[in-house]
C-alpha cells in the first residue's frame, strides 16, 4: 500500500509557518496537530471552519492523523452548513472565532499553548488512495457540490504547482488574502506549504494596510497569494508595501494594465492561477508576457467538439471544464470565457466577461458586473420578447448619464444595460467573486421593486 508522507522533504527544524509572535518548525507543528488529533470529538467528518490560516493547518493535519476527512465549504453561511451538515450526518465543525453554525455542531479550536514536542521526528505517512478531502464549489452558479480529494493527488497538486511557478530552488514564504477552505487558497497557501517547500502566514489580511503589515511582518523571498478584487484596493490604497519576489492571482481574469501597475509597485512579476475546484489547478502564466496559459507538469487537455476535459497529473480523475479553451502548441492554451457566460440578445452574442471589462475600463468606474435575469424573473412587460441586461456600478462622483454615454461608446446597443444601478459597493465573497445569487437577490431588491 503505497503511502505518502504529511510534509515533503523537510527537516524537522525547518521552518514551516509564521505567526505574530514568530517562526513555527515543523517539529513543532507536528506536535500541535498530534495534540489535536487526540482531541477531536468522535465522528468521521469535520468541517474546517478555522479563519487563522494556521489553525487550518494544524487542525487539517489532526484529521490525517486520527482517520477523519476534512470538509472545507467555501460559503459559511448558516443555510449552507445547515444543508451540508444534513448530506454528511454525524459530522461536526470546529471555529476559532465568533461563528454562527445553526444546528451543527461545532467545538472551539483547542488553545495550543506550545504543546511539548514528542519525543522522535517521524514523520506521518497518510494512504495515498485515501480521501482525506472535501472541497465544495463556491455556489456561484448554483448550489455548492462535493468534490473528493485522495491524499496522493493532493500531494502532486502541491508539487506540481511548485515546479510551474519555479519555487522547487526558491521556496517562499506565502502571504494570502484568500480562504484556506477555498480551493486556490487551499491549493497555493496550504499545499503549497506541505509539498512545495514554502511556508506561510498565519493570518488572512483583507484590507490594504492589513496586507502591507502582513508582507512586512515575514522575510524574503515572500508571495503576495490573492486575487484581482484584493490586488486592485491594494494599488488603489496608494500605501507603501515592501516589495514582493512574486505575486499570484487566482479566481478572476487580470487585466493586463492592472498586472504591469502590481509589478511595478511589488517589483516582482505577477502570475496567474487557473483551475476549479472539480480539477484542482491546472495551469499558470505570468500576465504581462500575453494570453497564452502553461499546463502544470502532469495535467492532460483533451477536447471533444467544444468540451475540454482535463485529466492525468494531480487530476482527480477526468473532469469537464466550464470555459472555452483553444489549445495552442505543446501544452499550452488560450481562454475564451465561460460557457455560462455567452449571451445571445436579438440575435447578437457576446460575453459577460466582456461586458464587464468594458465597464471597468470607464474612467472613474471601481466595480462593476453586467447581469441578465432569466426571463420569468425580468422586470418590466417581457411580451417584447427581449430580456434586457442590468449593470450594477460602483463609480462615486461619476453621473449615471455619464457612465452610459461611455458604455454607448464601447458596447453595441443591444449589450446597454437598463437599467444601470449605481451602488456603494458589490457584494463579493471572501474571494472576490461574485455569485449569481448575490447578483439574483440585488436584481430583485433594486430592479424588481424598483429601488434603482
Amino acid at each position: 500500500m503505497n503511502r505518502l508522507p504529511l510534509i515533503s522533504e523537510r527537516d524537522p527544524g525547518d521552518v514551516l509557518a509564521w505567526r505574530p509572535d514568530g517562526p513555527v518548525t515543523v517539529r513543532q507543528f507536528l506536535a500541535d496537530a498530534r495534540a489535536v488529533a487526540h482531541a477531536l470529538a468522535p465522528g468521521q467528518g469535520v468541517f474546517n471552519l478555522c479563519e487563522d490560516r494556521y489553525h487550518f493547518a494544524v487542525l487539517f493535519a489532526a484529521c490525517l492523523i486520527a482517520g477523519k476527512t476534512s470538509l472545507q465549504p467555501a460559503s459559511h453561511s448558516v443555510e449552507t452548513l445547515e444543508r451540508l451538515g444534513r448530506e454528511h450526518p454525524g459530522s461536526f465543525g470546529v471555529v476559532d472565532g465568533a461563528f454562527d453554525a445553526g444546528v451543527l455542531p461545532c467545538f472551539r479550536f483547542p488553545d495550543l499553548l506550545g504543546q511539548p514536542v514528542a519525543l522522535g521526528d517521524c514523520m506521518p505517512t497518510v494512504e495515498a488512495e485515501r480521501v482525506v478531502a472535501i472541497l465544495f464549489t463556491s455556489g456561484s452558479t448554483g448550489l455548492p457540490q462535493p468534490h473528493a480529494k485522495t491524499w496522493g493527488r493532493l500531494v502532486q497538486n502541491g508539487r506540481a504547482e511548485a515546479a510551474g511557478l519555479g519555487l522547487l530552488g526558491r521556496p517562499h514564504v506565502l502571504v494570502g488574502t484568500v480562504p484556506a477552505q477555498h480551493s486556490y487558497g487551499f491549493e497555493s497557501t496550504f499545499l503549497l506549504a506541505l509539498h512545495g517547500g514554502c511556508s506561510f502566514w498565519s493570518g488572512k489580511p483583507f484590507y490594504p494596510q492589513d496586507v502591507a503589515d502582513a508582507l512586512a511582518t515575514v522575510p524574503r523571498p515572500r508571495m503576495l497569494v490573492t486575487t484581482p478584487f484584493h490586488l486592485a484596493a491594494l494599488l488603489g490604497s496608494n500605501l507603501d508595501w515592501p516589495p514582493l519576489d512574486l505575486c499570484l492571482s487566482a479566481t478572476a481574469p487580470l487585466d493586463a494594465g492592472l498586472a504591469a501597475c502590481a509589478e511595478a509597485r511589488g517589483k516582482a512579476p505577477v502570475h496567474e492561477i487557473y483551475g476549479s475546484t472539480e480539477s484542482g489547478q491546472l495551469a499558470c502564466r505570468r500576465t504581462t508576457d500575453g494570453p497564452r496559459w502553461q499546463l502544470l507538469p502532469g495535467v492532460q487537455l483533451e477536447q471533444t467538439h467544444d468540451t475540454t476535459c482535463a485529466s492525468e497529473g494531480h487530476v482527480e480523475g477526468r473532469v469537464p471544464l466550464s470555459d472555452i479553451i483553444e489549445l495552442q502548441g505543446v501544452r499550452q492554451f488560450l481562454l475564451h470565457g465561460r460557457h455560462a457566460d455567452l449571451i445571445n440578445i436579438a440575435g447578437k452574442r457576446s460575453s459577460l466577461a466582456y461586458l464587464n471589462h468594458q465597464l471597468c475600463a470607464i474612467e472613474g468606474v471601481q466595480d462593476g458586473a453586467f447581469f441578465l435575469p432569466e426571463a420569468a424573473d425580468a422586470a418590466g412587460d417581457p411580451s417584447h420578447g427581449i430580456t434586457r441586461l442590468t449593470a450594477f456600478v460602483v463609480a462615486p462622483g461619476v453621473a449615471r448619464d455619464v457612465l452610459q454615454r461611455a458604455l454607448r461608446q464601447r458596447l453595441d446597443r443591444v449589450f446597454l444595460p437598463r437599467p444601470l444601478v449605481l451602488m456603494d459597493a458589490l457584494p463579493r465573497n471572501s474571494t472576490g467573486k461574485l455569485p449569481r445569487t448575490a447578483l439574483q437577490a440585488l436584481y430583485q431588491e433594486r430592479v424588481v421593486h424598483g429601488r434603482t
